[in-house]
């Protein structure tokens, strides 16, 4: 498990992922309906994008999200 603690690590994470499941960017953009732009602005950390898409994405890629309380 890996903590993502700014919008850099998580899409570092969805990269390093996206190729483990040896896809592109314009296949993930397609299987996730988005945009190759949204691909590339989610993995290069752009922390204006559209949360609902990372989401899928991060569904897509066989991931999930989970939130804790910080102790």
């Amino acid at each position: 498990m890996s903590r993502i603690l700014n919008t850099k690590e998580l899409g570092a994470l969805v990269k390093a992922r996206r190729k483990q499941n040896h896809l592109t960017q314009a296949e993930l953009a397609m299987y996730c309906d988005t945009g190759i732009r949204f691909i590339s602005d989610l993995e290069n950390g752009k922390e204006t994008i559209q949360f609902g898409k990372v989401l899928a994405v991060i569904s897509m890629l066989g991931l999930n999200m989970n939130i804790e309380e910080r102790r």
